[in-house]
């Protein structure tokens, strides 16, 4: 597997996940997936930042994967697409959506441990 398609496959789960965890530092979106009256509580913020820095991890793997100048096109795509998942899944599936956030998580963490190793 080429270095190329493990920094493309995490920036798309790596996109995914940091929707996740900023959709479940919300209020809202807490409830819809863990059941009414939870809210994320002391977690809220490092769901914020855990999300905020999974966004950025994307970004540095797009730049890697097609340059400076493709990188932020494909970025802007992955975002796009992470966010129709991720609305998808909120609408038709919250509570399977957890798991889905897990699994994107794991993804994105193996993706770029082996990238790393790679390069």
């Amino acid at each position: 597997m080429t270095t190329d398609s493990l920094l493309l496959g995490l920036v798309f789960a790596a996109s995914l996940a940091g929707f996740c965890a900023l959709s479940l530092a919300m209020d809202r979106h807490s409830e819809d997936v863990f059941g009414r009256g939870s809210t994320p509580g002391p977690w809220r913020r490092w769901l914020q930042l855990g999300g905020a820095a999974l966004l950025c991890l994307s970004l540095v793997a797009s730049l890697r994967a097609a340059g400076s100048t493709i990188g932020w096109v494909l970025w802007l795509g992955a975002l796009t697409a992470a966010a129709l998942a991720t609305v998808g899944l909120l609408s038709y599936a919250p509570r399977r959506f957890h798991w889905i956030a897990f699994a994107a998580a794991s993804v994105t963490l193996c993706s770029s441990l082996l990238a790393a190793s790679v390069t």
